[in-house]
């Protein structure tokens, strides 16, 4: 029997098998705040906001205008008298939790394996389950990355990487969290990619909640199955644009569950207080409703109105279920869905996407962070995009807000120093009545321009962004082109995975003789060329995305702003040192994420405090230092 005490490490999460509480705790009378017009109690002038293509989408409304009818109530009630998320969460302690002996071994939230100690040996019942050996957990860590280096396949690594979060969960994330260079590219891309592939066949046990159209009505009740209540970040999917992969149907979950295991291990999110979702609508992939093995509906896509009522009826009942303040970060939809539920969503939900905030975040921090390689401002940079979805839109818009704020220009005048090229060609404004309406911004006066070698030496751009999801579109004569005009061309290939690569880093480098600043959404090894080594830059969301999600959840931010976006990408970008740009690195080593983390979280938060949209106060005095010591620990602790 484990009896625990409020300091115990129960306080993180109840088991999953035999459980009891014999604890009554007295409820307290609901607080209710008078809020001023900006959302925060008492007084705060906000300076003027900058416009942004969603609150177009939004019919005009901003995120600072929030609904009278989304309080910030409801949900999970705080019976433990804190809500910091990632902080350990005190119980009374006649609070008697039991399992014991083979129970114990089987649980992934508090099994130790071999780690277990003598004394906890004898007093829960393990001896003779275990073998006689005591090792150290840091032990365990050097057995479990010599066996996982020994497979040569990557998809049997991710496995491996699986099998052990679903036995040991401190393990799985000491593990990660101690090699996360060389393990981020199996637990997330380019190896998730071939894992959502495959993810019928290599299925062993659900990771997460399936909400298909054959639980319409009925979705409340299926976000209470799920075990853990306390929930503060729900990853969620609907498959249809998995990476550059394509529509891969309930398969998809895959991502959710890649992604949620990066907050906790990179910014330090509690494993219990996160929630992957899949949502199934079907599937327009024949090759998947044409497998025997395949595990989601078999039916062609739900759309129209049927759609919006199930997201909907999801939106509501994940706001019911766990309140306001529930970070539902949106997560490989397709374009015509993800701006619209971005813009539906985000002044009634704490929502969040990360293939058109994220991914923009980041590529705006290694843009002013490349600067200190290139020289001048953003706004003497003129920008080419290849992929005109919500990637290239995205991270487009936010270029304009950042040189906006620099600048004081209006963002009208900003977007004009960008261009984008989409299937059909440059977007120009010829082509006004046909275009998308999230392409239309971009949309400026020039002559009609088909492919993108032609527009590069019309434009003459100083930055080539891909995120066309096409591979080897940066051809020998793009990249050399490029080269023509600039001393020091930046080139970003963020296509993922690997294998849609606009280009390689190899093929960026020599075509540009060693000139190029390069970085990618997928990792490259380094390069040496002419006798010097390039080391490319991975511009990957998980630099970001974790603390940004720390940072809204230790502030109990209500909504999403875009100035948090922008206060992200500042942060990340200053944590670029001079030794990384000596090596034509434009990100921070990975070795580094926790603290990259703790600085975003902090910005982020201090943003969100300086809007009104933060709820909890008062703000702390160091918010690093806060973000820091919120950050889940996956360290054993010792059973009494």
């Amino acid at each position: 029997m484990i009896s625990l005490n409020s300091s115990s490490f129960l306080s993180n999460s109840g088991f999953s098998g035999i459980s009891r509480s014999v604890s009554q705790r007295k409820v307290l009378p609901p607080v209710v705040l008078a809020l001023g017009s900006n959302g925060r109690a008492g007084e705060l002038n906000v300076s003027a906001v900058m416009e942004s293509t969603l609150k177009e989408l939004r019919d005009g409304n901003t995120v600072l205008e929030v609904d009278s009818k989304s309080a910030v109530s409801g949900g999970v009630r705080d019976v433990q008298g804190e809500d910091a998320a990632t902080e350990d969460q005190i119980v009374t302690p006649w609070t008697i939790t039991v399992a014991s002996g083979y129970s114990l071994l089987r649980n992934p939230h508090h099994n130790k394996g071999l780690a277990f100690t003598e004394k906890e040996r004898d007093h829960h019942y393990l001896r003779g389950l275990l073998p006689p050996a005591v090792v150290s957990q840091d032990l365990q860590v050097k057995k479990l990355m010599a066996n996982i280096r020994q497979y040569t396949v990557p998809l049997q690594k991710y496995m491996a990487m699986m099998d052990l979060q679903e036995r040991n969960e401190k393990l799985f994330y000491k593990l990660l969290m101690d090699n996360v260079e060389e393990l981020l590219p199996v637990v997330y891309t380019p190896t998730v990619g071939e894992a959502c592939q495959k993810y019928g066949g290599i299925l062993r046990r659900p990771q997460g909640l399936f909400i298909s159209l054959n639980e319409k009505g009925k979705i409340l009740e299926v976000l209470k199955n799920w075990p853990e209540k306390n929930i503060q970040v729900i990853v969620v999917t609907d498959g249809e644009r998995i990476l550059g992969l394509g529509d891969l149907g309930c398969q998809g979950m895959g991502i959710p569950v890649g992604k949620l295991s990066l907050y906790t291990a990179l910014g330090g999110v509690r494993p219990s207080a996160c929630l992957p979702v899949t949502i199934d609508v079907g599937t327009n992939n024949q090759k998947l409703l044409d497998d025997e093995f395949y595990i989601g509906l078999r039916q062609k896509r739900a759309t129209g109105q049927e759609y919006a009522e199930l997201i909907h009826e999801f939106m509501c009942a994940v706001k019911q279920n766990y309140g306001e303040k529930v970070l539902v970060q949106f997560e490989d939809f397709a374009n015509h869905n993800a701006f619209d539920l971005l813009a539906r969503y985000g002044t009634t939900h704490l929502v969040f996407n990360d293939d058109i905030q994220g991914t923009a975040s980041v590529v705006l921090a290694g843009l002013i962070s490349a600067l200190n390689l290139v020289g001048g401002t953003l706004a003497e940079h003129t920008f080419l995009f290849l992929g005109a979805g919500e990637a290239g839109t995205g991270i487009a818009e936010l270029i304009a807000l950042e040189m906006s704020k620099q600048t004081q220009a209006p963002l009208e005048e900003t977007r004009k120093k960008i261009w984008l090229v989409d299937s059909k060609g440059l977007i120009v404004s010829s082509r006004m009545d046909s275009l998308q309406h999230f392409k239309k911004p971009w949309a400026h006066e020039h002559e009609p321009i088909k492919n993108l070698v032609d527009a590069v030496k019309a434009i003459k751009p100083t930055v080539l962004i891909g995120s066309s999801g096409v591979g080897r579109t940066f051809t020998k004569e793009v990249v050399e082109a490029m080269a023509s005009f600039n001393e020091k061309p930046i080139i970003l290939a963020l296509s993922n995975p690997t294998s849609q690569s606009e280009c390689t880093a190899e093929e960026a480098y020599t075509w540009s003789e060693g000139r190029a600043i390069f970085a990618s959404g997928s990792p490259f090894d380094p390069v040496e060329y002419n006798g010097k080594v390039f080391v490319p830059g991975q511009s990957n969301n998980a630099y970001i995305f974790p603390g940004f999600g720390l940072g809204l959840i230790i502030s109990g931010a209500i909504r999403v702003h875009d100035d948090m976006l922008l206060a992200a990408s500042e942060a990340l970008a200053k944590q670029a040192t001079q030794e990384n740009f000596d090596k034509g690195m434009i990100y921070p080593p990975f070795s580094n994420i926790r603290k990259i983390s703790a600085h975003i979280a902090a910005n982020v938060a201090a943003k969100a405090y300086e809007l009104g949209l933060a709820t909890r106060l008062p703000q702390p005095e160091n918010l690093v230092e806060y973000a820091e010591n919120c950050m889940y620990s996956p360290v054993y602790r010792s059973f009494r």
